[in-house]
């Protein structure tokens, strides 16, 4: 087989779909996960000792702290769990979600995340939307033996712009680069966050990418001073705000075969 033919064949192999990328908490839930589980201690408040312990950028081993605590409280697994179930999706995201599951031929999806496995598993299974998404990047997360929750970082990076536990345009390459040696690449990307630590992964996208960042959050913030310094002619993915995942989908719905 010629040279011609052995690339031909291999075109032929690769799988063009469209990826979403879901950023959690704000995005998917209309709250913070990390947050909404201090609702399981009864007076629903932190001592000043686990509050003033955080550090910028160690997040991550802050909430290592705040589970220890609420473990300490002698709150069990389905007490937090309970809980954790009751926090609400976003506006028109449970849609969205259910039009990715009916079309997973042609669409991926994937969750980049500085929640937690727990968190989130418990929070998709609940709705009965867990069969949309295909990998779920995010800090790894189990109970002990005492029922405590233990939390790790996901990993470590070199990037100065990211928290130290966690730099989501890596995990997005590194993905991207993963698929596309298994055969599978993407026609577009859709990214969809809210938050400072959702930049770096934006501009890792493409042009022809999208990047939905939610009204008034602070991704949208820091978009439009990132664009008005580049000026015009800057090569780079569109950017529509949201504030319902019911204009996500439109987007969607227009890019993928019915």
């Amino acid at each position: 087989m010629t040279l011609v033919g052995r690339t031909s064949k291999l075109q032929r192999r690769i799988i063009m779909k469209t990826l979403l990328v879901f950023d959690f908490d704000h995005t998917l839930v209309d709250d913070n996960s990390d947050t909404w589980v201090i609702q399981c201690i009864p007076d629903q408040c932190l001592p000043d000792l686990v509050k003033n312990s955080y550090q910028k950028g160690r997040w991550t081993e802050y909430m290592g702290r705040v589970m220890s605590y609420i473990g300490d409280q002698d709150i069990s697994p389905d007490t937090i769990r309970s809980v954790m179930e009751t926090i609400p999706f976003t506006d028109g995201m449970i849609e969205l979600l259910t039009f990715i599951v009916s079309n997973k031929n042609d669409i991926d999806c994937i969750i980049i995340s500085d929640s937690n496995t727990v968190f989130i598993d418990w929070i998709l299974q609940v709705a009965g939307v867990q069969a949309a998404v295909d990998q779920v990047f995010t800090n790894p997360a189990t109970f002990d033996k005492r029922g405590y929750m233990e939390i790790e970082c996901y990993h470590s990076h070199q990037c100065s712009q990211c928290p130290v536990n966690l730099c989501k345009r890596k995990v997005l390459v590194d993905f991207l680069a993963g698929q596309l040696k298994g055969g599978v690449d993407y026609q577009r990307t859709f990214y969809v966050g809210d938050g400072g630590n959702d930049l770096c992964p934006s501009n890792s996208l493409r042009e022809g990418d999208v990047v939905f960042p939610r009204k008034g959050y602070t991704l949208e913030r820091l978009l439009s001073r990132q664009s008005a310094q580049q000026g015009e002619g800057s090569s780079n993915p569109r950017v529509i705000g949201w504030t319902s995942g019911r204009e996500i989908l439109m987007e969607l719905k227009a890019c993928v075969p019915l």
